[in-house]
């Protein structure tokens, strides 16, 4: 069995799963992923967003493939760059942290050690350009909208909270080095993007 991890680019985009492809609950603002979704074109929006996500930043996203098939994938990039960020009730972001929006590995795939690998694709990215940390909004319900990793599981894994609230707290998670993370976070957030996905938690809508 191969294994292999990427970064998401436009030639690549059509692998992640056709929900997810066209889902901009990250990419768009609350009133421009409505008229998206209502009059437009979601598919072509995420595109846009990724392409000059691309071109002023890098790196926004990780696919893992098993035997060149796709099994899961995440994505993260700046506040600057994810406009529903700004929706939440415990924003804004830290300055200094990239955002953890979503992520997945497929039901089929779960228990494989594909998320520690997409952890450390991402672990290594981060670090090598220079970010302090991650931060990401927690779902404490984490029950219909699966664009949010549950606030409890991100708790677990060592996520501190930075914001309190009754639904969406702000998380984080101090990025000293690729090697702390993968020793205090790696197995835990395994378990959190694959044994999770059979309940539909991180399912994004």
């Amino acid at each position: 069995m191969s294994r292999r991890l990427v970064s998401i680019t436009l030639d690549n985009l059509d692998d992640l799963p056709r929900r997810c492809r066209r889902c901009v609950f990250w990419e768009l603002d609350p009133v421009s992923k409505e008229r998206a979704e209502e009059t437009g074109d979601p598919a072509l929006e995420k595109e846009a967003w990724i392409s000059s996500t691309l071109l002023e930043w890098g790196s926004c996203g990780k696919i893992v493939y098993v035997d060149g098939v796709p099994a899961g994938y995440v994505t993260y990039a700046p506040p600057l760059y994810v406009p529903r960020s700004v929706a939440f009730p415990t924003s804004p972001v830290s300055a200094d942290a990239v955002l953890m929006m979503t992520a997945r590995v497929l039901p089929e795939f779960a228990g494989g050690g594909l998320g520690r690998m997409l952890v450390q694709g991402v672990a290594k990215d981060l670090v090598r350009r220079g970010v302090k940390a991650v931060e990401a909004f927690g779902d404490l319900k984490a029950r219909e909208n699966g664009c949010l990793l549950p606030a409890e599981y991100m708790l677990a894994v060592g996520f501190k909270t930075v914001r309190p609230h009754h639904r969406f707290p702000r998380l984080r998670l101090e990025l000293k080095s690729a090697v702390s993370w993968r020793e205090d976070v790696e197995v835990a957030l395994e378990r959190l993007l694959g044994s999770m996905n059979p309940e539909g938690a991180l399912r994004p809508v």
